[in-house]
This record gives C-alpha cells, structure tokens and sequence, in this order.
C-alpha cells in the first residue's frame, strides 16, 4: 500500500533525548522607548511650541530686553570715548615732553580784551605744547593755590604773572613748596622770582573747573584750584588763556621748588568698563533667549519621562505530551 507525501513527514522523536519541545512562530520584538516625531508634523508643532512668545507678557519682555542692551551698549559706546580721549591726552603729554620749545605764539593767542580780563583757551591739540616766552616777574602778584600734594605731603604750587613786552601776562607754575610749619595750610615764605627779563620753558596747561574765591592774604593770592579766567580778574593785565608749567628758567629756578609732577590719565580703566557694559548687552540678550527656549521645552514636554511600550512577551518553552 503507497503512503501518500503529505503523510510522509515524521513525527519528533520521542524517547531517550525526552519530550519534544513546542516551537512558537517567529514573531518581531516589540520596540520600547518614546515615539519619536519627525517631519512637516515635527516642524509645524515647533512654531506652535513658541507661540507664547507673542503674548503681550512675552512681548513686553522682549521689549524691556531690548531697550537695555541698547542702554546698555551706549554705555559702552560713552567709555570707549572716554577712552579714546584720555589715550589722545597721554599721547600729547608723552609729546610735549620729547619736543622742542616752539614760540608762544605757535600754541596760544593773544587776549584781545583789557585789564583783568582773560584770553581763548588753547585748542585742545595745542594743550600740553611745548613752549618757550621771554618776560619779566611780577611777584607782587603771587599766587599760592593751596591743597597741592607731591610725593604725598600737603604743600601750595607758586604761579607768578610773567609780563611780556607787549603788556600781557602769562601765568607760570613755577613749581610746588611745603608749608610753613604749622600744617598745610600754613602759608610758605616765597622764594623771590628772578629780577629782569627771564626765559621760561614750559608746557601749556589748561585752565582747571571749581576754581573757588579768590582770597588775598598777608599780600598774596590764594586759591584752591588754577582758574585762570577767575584769577583774571585780580590782576591789572590782559592774561593768557591758559597758564605754563615750567620745566626750565634762565636764570635758574630756586632749587627750594620741586617741579609739578605730571600724571596719565588712567584709561585702561574706561576700556575695562567697554568690556563690562558689552558684555552686559550680549548677557541679556543671551538670559532672554535661554528663558524663552527653557519655556518651550517644557510646554512640549521635552525632558519628561514616557512610559515604554508593551514588550511582548517571550515564548517559553512547553513540553508536548
């Protein structure tokens, strides 16, 4: 008798080797994890993620952001001038102390006006120049300009009207003296100015603000700062805008004057504030950006734990009878 194929396949063996084991159907392993989103769907989503930004709380925000980086970068603008002046400044004292002695006239102009009155200041590129003039000393009218320090001790600086052969007068800081014993402000013996014509050479410097009352004693002016235009007035001459630092004086000075110390403008300390108002500008800016990315995330729940999916369960093993 022919058996047919399709009862041909044998049976698993059964006996020594033990029960036969039933064999589960292939399956695919189920994947765990967050759904991810991608696509035109991931990116429409975005922009609705930060659509609160347009809300009048948000806006509002943006807008006091703004306005002070803007503030804050004018600041930085304002030092950077500031900077830039006080480094032009250094540079014309670092100048006027390498070059040659040019005329007065070269520097300042003339005072046009009558007695007591007070000539233009100087250009601001001809402060600090280099100058050298011919006159004669007035010293009955001296003056002390009280409050002055050099090497740290309190002491007056000595300015002497040098008269000129054309009637005008220009003021000269013939250099700082202690004291009289007694503190600082007690008034110095003057040493005398030479007599009869004398050559200075100096550097013109600026009239000094908050120059204060001029005050007359024991013969002598007083002041607390070198207003020119306020000593003018105490004074039976046209003066010069301006008033000279003396380096050098023929005949010599007397050695009892210790020459006015000239300091730099610390400008690195305007540069450091450029840095610092910049950087505040670029901080808010940046504080605004992370705030509202932070705030996005959270509305679209990224960073939230998601429960995995199901995993399906694997096949064990049975035994066949």
């Amino acid at each position: 008798m022919t058996i047919p194929a399709r009862l041909e396949a044998r049976a698993p063996p059964t006996g020594v080797g033990g029960p036969a084991l039933a064999v589960p159907e292939a399956s695919t392993p189920a994947r765990s994890g967050p759904v991810q989103v991608s696509g035109a769907g991931h990116t429409s989503s975005l922009g609705a993620v930060y659509r609160f930004l347009l809300s009048p709380r948000w806006l509002g925000a943006l807008a006091l952001t703004l306005v002070a980086a803007a503030v804050m970068v004018f600041l930085g603008n304002w030092q950077l001038d500031r900077y830039r002046g006080r480094t032009e400044v250094n540079e014309r004292i670092d100048a006027g102390q390498r070059m040659a002695p040019v005329p007065l006239a070269d520097a300042l102009r003339a005072p046009a006006g009558g007695a007591g009155t007070a000539g233009p200041a100087p250009a601001e590129d001809k402060v600090w120049t280099r100058v050298t003039v011919t006159g004669r000393y007035d010293p009955t009218n001296t003056v002390l300009v009280r409050g002055r320090t050099v090497d740290s001790r309190v002491g007056f600086e000595v300015l002497t009207p040098l008269v000129l052969a054309d009637g005008t007068a220009l003021l000269v800081d013939r250099g700082w003296i202690p004291p009289a014993p007694g503190g600082a402000t007690a008034q110095p013996s003057v040493p005398a100015a030479p007599t009869g014509d004398v050559t200075v050479v100096g550097r013109v410097h600026e009239t000094e603000s908050g120059a204060g009352a001029v005050a007359r004693r024991d013969g002598l002016l007083e002041i607390r700062r070198i207003g020119v235009s306020r000593l003018a007035g105490e004074l039976p001459y046209p003066v010069y805008g301006a008033y000279l630092l003396l380096d050098e004086q023929t005949p010599a000075a007397d050695p009892v004057f210790k020459a006015v110390p000239v300091g730099h403008a610390n400008n690195w300390q305007n540069f450091g504030y450029v840095v610092q108002w910049w950087l505040f500008a670029v901080m808010a800016l940046f504080g605004y950006g992370w705030v509202a990315r932070r705030e996005a995330r959270r509305a679209a729940g990224i960073g939230a734990t998601s429960a995995p999916l199901d995993r399906a369960a694997e096949p064990t093993p049975t035994a066949s009878a």
